[in-house]
């Protein structure tokens, strides 16, 4: 299964999730970090790696730079689509809500900080009646 490419089924079967975990963007230099397989995700880039991690795994030795919910899109998008990212990250800065988006082979995950959680959602549930409208 390769995912859903058209931009107007992926906006009306989106249907965006709240995860009810607490997350935390953190960094460091230790590319090595015991953390890195229970991280949601991690990044290397030239300065050090980044993780998303559940804020209760944090450690001390981590920066912590970003504390934020997770809203799943959960139609299954192909990693080739056009427009989805675009479109949600348009109508959330509308509303001014800023958002770290990641994709995973089967979905568009958002990260959010937790005082734009509800206010997200609800700029992405109305979205796809905004376009169609």
């Amino acid at each position: 299964m390769t995912g859903e490419a058209d931009l107007s089924r992926l906006l009306a079967g989106m249907q965006p999730v709240a995860d009810p975990v607490a997350y935390l963007f953190c960094t460091t230099r230790d590319r090595g970090h015991p953390l890195r397989t229970s991280a949601l995700m991690a990044m290397e880039e030239d300065e050090g790696l980044t993780l998303i991690l559940p804020a209760v795994l944090a450690t001390p030795d981590l920066t912590p730079v970003f504390a934020c919910r997770r809203i799943t899109l959960t139609i299954h998008s192909s990693l080739a689509a056009v427009g989805l990212i675009a479109a949600v990250t348009r109508a959330l800065a509308d509303d001014r809500i800023g958002c770290n988006p990641v994709a995973g082979y089967f979905h568009d995950h958002l990260f959010v900080a937790e005082a734009d959680l509800d206010r997200a959602l609800s700029v992405l549930k109305a979205l796809p009646g905004q376009v169609a409208g």
